[in-house]
């Protein structure tokens, strides 16, 4: 958000004059993105909102700080220019924007926390709040002491209730339940604001916590430190993702009742009326990828019944069952990638093991020690085409094998598209694919299903609000029955039919149970999907989704009339919501485009490094004396029955 008051980012109190604006054009809701406090290095990489270091406290950089300068507006005025110019900024300046709001709270708090702390509203607050705040400001507290988030280099590696105690009298640790109230109060004002203007405020719950985060330091029993949540390789991100996150030990989980979900859905209701529930999937089942892997193409689905020895036997397989789940390094293969550096580059990271036939050296036998390699030896002539080569031979494998389980195995996703694959007989290749097609899309269904009914019930019921479920990627079969049955809603994003082959989602067939959107925050905005469209699929999707006759319009840009024509497609579905990012709003008015279209969309999933930087182009305020752009949009929900 971007206001004429904000302070290089959008604060909660933006919130009201959003509120206002929606009201206004006959909008019933406004979706945010995770809200929680992500200051876990200190650089701009803490911008990336799916990373929480507490899932409980909000993030800093969204107080509203003339709210908390009253009687120092001066103290306040000292930044106006540094204010000013951040606001003025195209993209969101993340360091220097958090860095001078925490200059101004450390300057206000010793003389606002006397009656802050002594009033009314922040006893209630605390009183509620204090199970979670008291380790937070403790963990905040040493992470700014020890200058890093990495506990385990803490003195104090693990929490204790005497922790508090002992910094109780410390500035440094009071004044993040100075914070919290404070953001806790806007927060929940903003909220109520929304109610009276008629407009319905929905979160985000994002599936992962930060690996050094608040959680993981309390109650370590929760995690799987040992692995790392992510996706499987998808069109957008063709070697998987990587989120880094520790994936949750749910047996442990259900033995405490699943308390700990439970209070985040709970104390997460305080602020808004509906949530969407990051990666619902994972509560069927998680990609877990193990540390010593970077790339999520190296993951398999927890939980998940494996590929056993007498299977493969069966099959064909009659040679050490190693050849399926070592990196197959062929002198072919390395010849055909290498070429003129072949010498070069086997004699640094490769042994033969048999003729013809090479093996990675020990240091660099994982993805993890050949990125931790180049960080370290390569930086100042860092060869990432190199790196990239050397990843995917260590991927080039067929099977995974399952932890401390003999002879089971997980298979690789899309491992039929491997070197190691094409060089086996057909025979084995048939029986692979096979096995391949079980191991995915059957044997494992009833088991996923069991999951999500086991979690999903006891979480859901710990809420009133409205439990929206993001349900796109590769999907279990029994996804659609579940979240029909537990009243979750589903998303469907046009671009990204849930029936494969199909070209586009058709809106007019949804369950009403859905949310119906043409983007996310994780994709391109109408106008760059439009544009980087085939000229075939751009004229199919013109006939054929739009409904509209003749020839699609050139892709030299998406016009303002043919995005306003998505807009409506959406909004004539049956689904109970339909949700629409900010952008694809503006770009029904063509003064809004941005020159450079890659520049709307807000994150870019296949890079791990995504700078989140996008800030709306124009101003809350001029929106709203936008009285031709906002008569449009109000007529157009009107007339479409919303």
């Amino acid at each position: 958000m971007r206001s004429e008051t904000s302070f290089g980012i959008g604060d909660f109190n933006d919130l009201k004059k959003a509120a206002n604006w929606a009201h206004s054009v006959g909008l019933k809701l406004m979706q945010l993105l995770p809200v929680n406090d992500t200051t876990a290095t200190g650089t701009w990489k803490d911008a990336y909102p799916y990373a929480a270091i507490s899932v409980f406290a909000l993030h800093p950089i969204y107080l509203h700080l003339p709210d908390i300068a009253v009687g120092a507006e001066a103290l306040l005025e000292k930044y106006e220019t540094q204010r000013a110019a951040l606001n003025a900024l195209e993209k969101v300046d993340y360091e220097t924007t958090l860095d001078l709001k925490w200059q101004f709270i450390r300057e206000i708090f010793p003389i606002a926390k006397e009656a802050v702390f002594s009033s009314e509203e922040y006893q209630k607050f605390y009183a509620v709040n204090e199970n979670w705040l008291r380790p937070y400001a403790c963990f905040c507290y040493f992470r700014d002491k020890y200058k890093t988030v990495d506990f385990s280099q803490w003195t104090e590696a693990a929490y204790s209730d005497e922790l508090p105690e002992e910094l109780k009298e410390k500035d440094a640790f009071l004044v993040h339940y100075f914070v919290q109230y404070h953001l806790h109060a806007q927060l929940t004002d903003a909220a109520a604001y929304a109610h009276a203007h008629q407009v319905v405020l929905k979160g985000d719950i994002a599936i992962g916590v930060y690996r050094n985060s608040v959680d993981v330091w309390v109650n370590k029993s929760l995690y799987n430190t040992n692995s790392q949540a992510g996706a499987p390789p998808d069109d957008f991100a063709v070697s998987g993702q990587n989120w880094g996150f520790p994936t949750y030990n749910w047996p442990e989980m259900k033995v405490e009742g699943y308390d700990w979900w439970r209070n985040r859905l709970g104390h997460t209701s305080q602020y808004f009326d509906a949530i969407r529930l990051d990666h619902v999937l994972g509560f069927f089942r998680i990609w877990s990828i193990p540390v010593s892997a970077t790339q999520g193409i190296l993951g398999h689905f927890e939980p998940a019944i494996p590929i056993d020895k007498n299977e493969l036997y069966r099959i064909g397989v009659h040679f050490p069952l190693e050849r399926l789940w070592k990196p197959f390094i062929h002198f072919e293969i390395l010849k055909e990638i290498f070429v003129d550096s072949f010498d070069k580059v086997v004699s640094a990271y490769f042994e033969e093991k048999e003729e013809g036939i090479y093996l990675f050296k020990e240091a660099f036998s994982t993805q993890r020690k050949l990125v931790d390699y180049f960080d370290r030896q390569e930086k100042n002539t860092y060869n990432r085409w190199l790196l990239q080569s050397l990843m995917e031979l260590l991927a080039n494998v067929i099977l995974l094998p399952v932890e401390n389980e003999e002879e089971a195995f997980h298979f690789r996703f899309n491992m039929q598209h491997t070197s190691s694959f094409q060089y086996l007989n057909n025979e084995v290749k048939n029986g692979l694919l096979n096995l391949y097609d079980d191991y995915f899309f059957h044997r494992q269904n009833d088991l996923w299903k069991s999951e999500a009914m086991e979690k999903l019930p006891a979480i859901k019921n710990a809420t009133n609000m409205l439990v929206c479920g993001e349900d796109l990627g590769f999907v279990p079969n029994s996804v659609p029955e579940v979240m029909q049955h537990l009243g979750l809603l589903g998303l469907y994003v046009q671009r990204m039919p849930k029936q494969l082959g199909s070209g586009f989602e058709n809106l007019k067939n949804v369950p009403y149970l859905s949310v119906v959107s043409p983007s996310t925050h994780d994709t391109s905005t109408i106008r760059g999907w439009w544009l980087h469209l085939s000229r075939a699929g751009a004229q199919s999707f013109y006939n054929n989704a739009l409904l509209q006759e003749g020839i699609a319009p050139a892709q030299a840009d998406c016009p303002g009339w043919l995005n306003r024509l998505i807009l409506q497609d959406h909004l004539q579905s049956p689904a109970m919501w339909s949700i629409f990012l900010m952008q694809d709003l503006l770009n029904n008015n063509d003064a809004f485009h941005f020159a450079n279209v890659e520049d709307e969309q807000i994150n870019h999933p296949e890079n791990p490094n995504q700078y989140w930087q996008y800030r709306m182009p124009i101003e809350l305020e001029q929106l709203a004396d936008l009285k031709d752009f906002n008569q449009s949009l109000k007529e157009m929900i009107a007339q479409n029955g919303r």
